[in-house]
């Protein structure tokens, strides 16, 4: 059966509910959620913006309401919209030139401290000194603006710093005394759990309160908060003794700041980098400098002055790591094909950097695995060996290990799902163990994370439920534009932002971008549920909205229009084809259906031997001709006979199918598989669909060993996934399923649990195999955007089968509403 199939039953239920709002009442609530995305945009922003939601609804309104929207329909429509978007993304590609970081006092202050060579009484950089003086908040504190309310520690650890930095040069009394007032105004947070504590605050806060009183400064806290810090410092350090892991020797090096006499400093340098740093923290970097007046450190504190100025951030540089942020926010936000060119630039770069070996990739486990999986999933070939640096002995060696971070788990975790080589089997092991922690509540991992913990745990819900293998789109996309933060602070060891890792003008775009395309795609519903008499075949299931959404969900911009209406209208009819062999027909009426494809030029009207033959070939004839007219703008040529043996491939193998069951035939596991993954009824829904999205495929191509073998792995995949989930059923009905067949036949399977291992075994290996021969480039005949249509199909059914029971009701509802129903509106969190 096709493998949307048995899903009828609850997409009837959910087409029953599924009533398309008006197409004016569509687009208003795009320009409010464009309104509300572009909050604190300028009045002449949203003047626009409102010219262009009354433009859209003039442009997209259709008088002749029984004509389908085609893609050249989308295109001049688009191209009269484009100006809409336009101005955000020229924004957002300027984010590509420069990766911009907000300016830590923490760090500022503690190059302020530095000491100048030619005199102990004068500092190195008065310039950080005076913007220390220049940048203190109304409030008394230091530290970001408009800081989040749980990151209070964070600001009582930058205005400390900058009050020792103050009173160690003797400026800013005033200054001193307000930072003073705040301190003791919120020392009090300090107790709290809830607040998210930067990295090292338990070493390095206490450390500047001892350094605060050296210089005399008395400091408004009651001594049992001073002491429980204290002793809460004793207690870390010497657990981190006893362990005397390389994760806790460089952990200390991170915080030598903190750790003042009892850091062994010539020890630490081991850890610096090719760029002078340690860890590419200023703060770092300016205390071993302060002690050692190594020449290569001091080349890294005035480099990073140079860029920035008068002052510092707590990381620099962090531009392989922000621009790949970047680019895949724009890829989980489905906006990413607005930007080829800026993404393939920055992926050149990342993939130049990965050959050479840069620190920034390899000394970082969340950039290694963030740039492996986004360059691999582009085409460009990177090897998983790296990897074997993270094995989880080592990961827990490493500091990130020590640190326990979830943001780092969660990459790694993403990485190995990039599994396209038989013998990775490092991306296996990586895949358990960072599985197992992200799915343990109270594991050791979920302590630390570089965002607020709301975000987190979301990321790893987000995660563990959707694989790359079953992640639609636009699912993907709506998840998480309700999820992105325009504010987003990370924590360091203090905190920072970085338009480049979060920007309203990013979540703008993808509000405005979905709700445009979700309009077209409620126009395309409309319009094809007018097309077909099929609802007249009281044995066929109508299975409109879900065949629609698998194409709406993952073929989603206006250009692929052609396509996605091809995709849900093949979808269509595959299942009524599939019922028609099934339970439908008689005989006589199969084998005339059969004879009419392979003699097409018939006379409808008298050719058929009944009304049901004659309503199902000639909604296959209309489709076929219409596709075949669509193909030649694209393809220069028309590509009808190409769809109609893919047709006529099907209908054969339902009918071998048909015999097998009416004459009690039992074939091999060969022979049924061989048939199978055809009638599985893929083909007509997914390559027709291949001489729809773009490039030329030329004949020669179409019938190539390659694009066979990418049919054949995709369309074998979803056979086993569909035996083993139906096999229950089937099995009772007495029709053929490979698992029945295993079991019976032997294979080494002696029970059906043993059976269904080794067939999701085999499916996995294909998919595997499949996305493989998706992303290698060289020597490759099929277009990219071409082979991406398997994957994309893959993923469909994936999504489908992940439970064991499939989607319940309420899930498939509420998934076909969410992409085809339900503009974005209140979804944007600030």
């Amino acid at each position: 059966m096709p493998c949307l199939s048995h899903a009828s039953s609850i997409l009837s239920a959910a087409v029953l509910q599924l009533q398309p709002r008006s197409f004016t009442s569509q687009l208003r609530s795009s320009r409010t959620a464009a309104l509300i995305a572009s909050r604190g945009s300028s009045v002449g922003s949203l003047v626009q913006w409102r010219r262009c939601s009354l433009l859209l609804f003039s442009l997209f309104r259709i008088n002749d309401i029984h004509s389908l929207v085609t893609s050249s329909y989308v295109k001049e429509k688009m191209e009269n919209t484009s100006w809409c978007l336009g101005e955000s993304k020229d924004r957002i590609r300027k984010l590509f030139n420069k990766v911009e970081l907000s300016i830590s006092s923490y760090d500022t202050a503690w190059v302020a401290m530095i000491t100048s060579p030619a005199s102990h009484r004068t500092p190195l950089f008065p310039q950080c000194l005076n913007w220390l003086l220049a940048n203190q908040h109304l409030d008394g504190s230091w530290g970001l603006p408009d800081r989040h309310p749980l990151l209070m520690n964070d600001a009582l650890l930058s205005t400390l710093a900058s009050i020792l930095a103050l009173k160690q040069w003797g400026v800013g009394e005033d200054q001193i005394n307000r930072g003073l007032h705040f301190i003791q105004s919120n020392i009090a947070s300090i107790q709290d759990e809830k607040q998210h504590l930067p990295i090292g605050f338990g070493i390095n806060f206490p450390s500047l309160i001892e350094y605060a009183q050296n210089l005399g400064i008395n400091l408004p806290i009651e001594a049992t908060i001073l002491n429980t810090m204290i002793q809460k410092r004793e207690i870390e350090l010497q657990r981190g003794k006893q362990r005397n892991s390389e994760g806790w020797r460089e952990y200390q090096a991170y915080v030598s700041e903190g750790m003042q006499d009892s850091q062994d400093w010539k020890t630490i340098m081991k850890y610096q980098r090719k760029n002078g740093s340690l860890f590419n923290s200023p703060a770092t970097t300016a205390a071993v400098f302060q002690r050692l007046k190594n020449a290569e450190c001091l080349g890294y504190l005035q480099s990073v002055l140079e860029k920035f100025g008068n002052a510092v951030p707590t990381i620099h540089p962090l531009d392989i790591y922000a621009r790949l942020c970047m680019i895949d926010s724009l890829e989980r936000l489905g906006i990413n094909h607005h930007f080829k060119e800026e993404i393939r630039s920055v992926l050149d770069d990342t993939y130049r950097f990965w050959v050479q070996g840069a620190e920034d990739i390899f000394l970082d486990p969340t950039t290694c695995a963030m740039a492996f999986r986004i360059l691999r999933l582009n085409g460009y070939d990177v090897s998983s060996d790296p990897f074997y640096q993270y094995s989880e002995d080592k990961f827990a060696e490493s500091l990130k290990g020590y640190l326990k971070d979830v943001g780092a788990v969660i990459e790694l975790y993403r990485a190995s799902q990039a599994i396209i080589h038989p013998d990775e089997s490092i991306l296996v092991r990586q895949s358990l163990w960072t599985k197992q922690l992200l799915k343990q509540e109270s594991s050791p991992y979920r302590l630390y994370a570089d965002k607020l913990r709301r975000y987190v745990d979301q990321e790893v819900k987000d995660v563990l439920n959707f694989p790359l293998y079953a992640n639609l789109e636009r699912l993907l996309n709506r998840r998480s534009m309700e999820y992105y933060n325009v504010e987003e602070t990370r924590i360091s060891k203090s905190s920072y932002r970085s338009c480049n890792l979060a920007s309203q003008e990013i979540l703008k775009l993808a509000v405005e971008d979905f709700n445009i395309c979700q309009s077209i795609h409620i126009e395309e519903l409309k319009q094809l549920s007018r097309h077909y008499r099929l609802d007249q075949l009281k044995f066929a299931r109508q299975k409109l909205a879900y065949c629609y959404f698998s194409g709406a969900a993952t073929l989603f911009t206006p250009e692929l229009s052609d396509a996605r209406i091809s995709w849900a209208k093949n979808g269509v009819l595959t299942t009524v084809v599939d019922d028609f062999f099934d339970v439908g027909g008689s005989e006589e009426e199969l084998v005339d259906l059969i004879q009419l494809v392979e003699k097409w030029d018939v006379d409808i009207n008298t050719a058929c031997c009944s009304e049901t033959v004659k309503i199902i070939f000639s909604a296959i004839h209309s489709t076929v001709c219409e596709i075949g007219e669509k193909s030649v703008k694209r393809q220069g040529r028309n590509v009808k006979n190409n769809v109609i043996k893919i047709w006529l491939d099907l209908i054969q193998s339902m009918y071998k199918e048909a015999e097998w069951q009416r004459t009690k035939t039992v074939p091999t596991i060969d022979d049924y598989m061989e048939n199978a993954y055809i009638s599985f009824a893929l083909g007509p829904i997914v390559l027709p669909a291949l001489y729809l999205v773009g490039p030329k495929l030329s004949n020669e191509d179409a019938e190539t060993h390659e694009l066979n073998h990418l049919y054949k792995l995709m369309s074998t995949c979803g056979r086993l996934l569909n035996d083993i989930h139906s096999f229950k059923r089937e099995y009772e009905e007495g029709k053929l399923n490979v698992l029945s067949l295993h079991i019976t036949q032997g294979n080494g399977a002696s029970t059906a649990e043993d059976a269904i291992e080794k067939l999701k075994g085999d499916a996995e290996e294909k998919r595997i195999e499949l996305l493989r021969l998706i992303l290698h480039e060289k020597g490759s005949l099929v277009p990219r955007d071409c082979k991406d249509l398997f994957w994309k199909m893959t993923k469909v059914l994936h999504l489908f089968y992940m439970k064991d029971d499939g989607f319940t009701s309420h899930e498939m509802y509420s998934s076909v509403k969410a992409v085809i129903n339900d503009p974005v509106i209140s979804l944007m969190n600030y």
